[in-house]
């Protein structure tokens, strides 16, 4: 009896430690407020920053045109496998949006995922893409997200099977995948630098077009290579040296008018891209198609029976 209560003691013991050991690996994380002490957001250069990351192509509502993309009340679905995301409401509504969130607190959410409440924000928010965000673009971009009109809409909840809504298991996810390391690395010239920065800081192009392993990291090895459409049929294209042709004025007039030198015009999601890369300027433009240009070639995956 009394080995019998020792095995337990040690089995509870054994329990207490593995729990606070994930407790403590899975702790959301936080910037301190120092990193934003001196700088000051300025709207002007967020409203370029708003639109280099695509903010109202989730946020916005679905079907959204014009003007009435820049009322961010939420409400588009994304599947995935593993459920249906709801773009929330980013507007700066002080109760159904984020109007009560200070710099910091969008900083955090941008470089984190963590809300202002530090919970774990989903990856379908793509904070890893976030990460390279310089304080200064975050800054920005709070400055302008808080000149936006404001929607009482409230956010709807997402659509997820066990056990993806344990949100505490992220923080191990996000050790393994969250980084602020650059993807692609080298001598770069300051053109295909700023390209880098526009492509993997703010546009998360490779969040589409890079395939994903079994637990929805990016496969870095294949960035950029194309991947499944994780919303059913069909394949997100390859846009590297491996996959796509075409001069770097080729990418930036496409980037910029969604017209392919084929005649083709850009359909779907990347409709939606377009719409918002077409407010930048022509040298951000030439700048990411320097970027494409340097990026490793991948070679194209052959396409399935179904697709």
């Amino acid at each position: 009896m009394a080995r019998m209560r020792r095995i337990f003691a040690l089995t509870a013991g054994l329990a207490i430690a593995a729990g606070a050991l994930f407790w403590w690996l899975s702790a959301p994380g936080r910037a301190p407020a120092s990193v934003l002490a001196a700088v000051s957001g300025d709207a002007a250069r967020g409203e370029a920053i708003f639109h280099a990351a695509g903010c109202a192509s989730c946020h916005a509502a679905p079907g959204a045109k014009g003007e009435a993309r820049l009322v961010l009340s939420g409400g588009r679905r994304f599947p995935s496998p593993f459920g249906t995301f709801t773009a929330p409401n980013i507007s700066p509504h002080l109760e159904a949006g984020i109007g009560s969130w200070s710099a910091l607190d969008l900083y955090n959410a941008l470089h984190h995922g963590t809300s202002p409440k530090g919970g774990h924000y989903y990856p379908a928010f793509p904070y890893t893409t976030y990460i390279r965000m310089t304080p200064q673009d975050a800054a920005d971009l709070h400055a302008w997200l808080m000149r936006l009109p404001p929607s009482p809409k409230a956010s709807a909840p997402h659509d997820l099977p066990f056990p993806f809504t344990i949100r505490r298991g992220l923080g191990l996810w996000k050790r393994l995948y969250l980084s602020p390391d650059w993807i692609v690395s080298g001598d770069l010239s300051p053109e295909e630098a700023r390209g880098r920065y526009l492509v993997e800081a703010l546009g998360h192009c490779g969040e589409c077009h890079t395939p994903r392993n079994a637990l929805g990291g990016l496969e870095k090895a294949r960035w950029l290579g194309g991947a499944p459409n994780p919303a059913g049929k069909g394949r997100i294209p390859n846009i590297t040296p491996g996959g796509l042709d075409w001069s770097k004025a080729d990418i930036a007039y496409y980037l910029e008018t969604g017209f392919t030198p084929d005649f083709d015009s850009a359909g779907g999601e990347m409709a939606e891209v377009v719409e918002n890369l077409s407010h930048l300027p022509k040298s951000d433009l030439m700048a990411i198609a320097a970027y494409l240009k340097r990026v490793p070639p991948v070679k194209s995956e052959k396409k399935s029976a179904q697709e």
